[in-house]
């Protein structure tokens, strides 16, 4: 029985993992449950899972959270420390880092420390302190189990290589809904229209990423440290049907790629089963149905987003930080009708062209380099 703590609970990682569990009670084991503030989800799935330990970030969502769970013995801790506590507990063999943003750094290093398997969806994480935290899950024999259905697709990939050294990395993308777009269309594109991914079904934030194709630039970010390659050995292919998530080639020329239907329940339950295949909640790629797989080109001159994603990764230090931290603000914003679809781009190459790099950069200089630039990005922006 492995015993599960779910860090955003509440949102589209966190309830798949929850349908996961749900098809192997007999393998998994839900003791601790995390969110941000959504706590009427939250204690539905405290009265389904009965976990030991409930966090929420919110201080006073958490004192809610409280009074409405008050008749089960479930303990509610809440802020950041409420979150490592729940990450580090005793009865946690596996973390899924299912929150979205840079809040997932601390807890993601404490259960880390604390010897926990990490199945990880949190890309914020290795983007922006990558260099953090692979050298102390190895130095803490802790493993870093890929939950991106891309990474995932990765992962399975490597399987049973021995000693064969990968040549490069083929990292698929559906190209999301606007990739037949002009630069004229992409600037009128509504947030109604960016949140209608066409195959895949994920939080806001992440699908207005997808659109962007900034998700894929982070994504490049997040496999060069997950993997050990550098950027020039990542290839970002258009794969529109979203059947095949990505693919390894070796040295030898040989391909090795992973299928699937576009279910992010597949590539959590692998993390959660690894190394074991077990029946999934998924439905199976009917291939007849599929018909044909098609490959394109990415437009970077339009979605610059992979470009400079790239250009981040290539610099190091804490430029992926700060394409991170500048395309979260500019996400956010953009939500809300405050800026245009394509000036998520400008307001990111904006941030990282003003950046003078730490070569090293600690927790402290990371979380530092969110705080300042949503502050300069605030103060511009109140201005115009």
């Amino acid at each position: 029985m492995k015993r599960i703590a779910v860090l955003g609970s509440t949102g589209s990682i966190g309830t798949q993992t929850l349908d996961v569990v749900r098809m192997h009670p007999d393998l998994l084991r839900v003791t601790a449950l995390g969110c941000g503030r959504s706590i009427e989800l939250l204690e539905k799935q405290i009265r389904e899972f009965h976990p030991a330990v409930a966090a929420v970030f919110d201080r006073k969502a958490a004192e809610d959270l409280r009074a409405r769970v008050k008749d089960l013995p479930v303990r509610v801790v809440s802020g950041m420390d409420g979150l490592i506590a729940m990450c580090s507990s005793d009865d946690v063999d596996v973390v899924v880092t299912g929150i979205v943003g840079m809040i997932g750094i601390r807890p993601t290093i404490a259960a880390i420390e604390a010897g926990k398997d990490i199945a990880l969806a949190n890309k914020e994480t290795c983007v922006t302190a990558g260099h953090i935290i692979m050298p102390l899950a190895r130095k803490h024999q802790v493993r870093i189990l890929p939950v991106d259905s891309e990474h995932s697709a990765i992962f399975q990939s490597l399987q049973g290589r021995a000693g064969s050294r990968i040549g490069r990395i083929i990292l698929t993308a559906s190209g999301g809904p606007f990739r037949r777009m002009t630069a004229e269309q992409l600037s009128q594109v509504t947030v109604k229209e960016a949140l209608a991914h066409p195959t895949w079904s994920m939080g806001p934030k992440v699908t207005i990423d997808s659109a962007s194709m900034v998700n894929k630039g982070l994504e490049v970010i997040e496999a060069c440290w997950l993997f050990n390659v550098t950027p020039d050995q990542v290839e970002v292919v258009i794969q529109p049907q979203s059947a095949i998530h990505s693919a390894v080639e070796y040295e030898d020329g040989s391909i090795l790629a992973q299928m699937g239907v576009s279910d992010m329940r597949i590539p959590i339950q692998y993390a959660l089963t690894w190394p074991e295949h077990l029946p999934s909640p998924a439905a199976q790629l009917d291939l007849f149905a599929l018909g044909h797989l098609d490959f394109e080109r990415p437009r970077d001159d339009l979605f610059r987003g992979l470009p400079l994603a790239i250009s981040a990764a290539r610099t190091g230090g804490s430029m992926p930080c700060v394409f991170n931290a500048a395309n979260e603000w500019a996400n956010a914003r953009f939500r809300k009708g405050g800026i245009r679809f394509t000036e998520i781009y400008d307001i990111i190459e904006a941030a990282m062209a003003a950046h003078q790099v730490i070569r090293d950069p600690s927790v402290d200089d990371i979380l530092q380099i969110e705080e300042e630039i949503d502050r300069r990005l605030d103060e511009t922006f109140q201005e115009s």
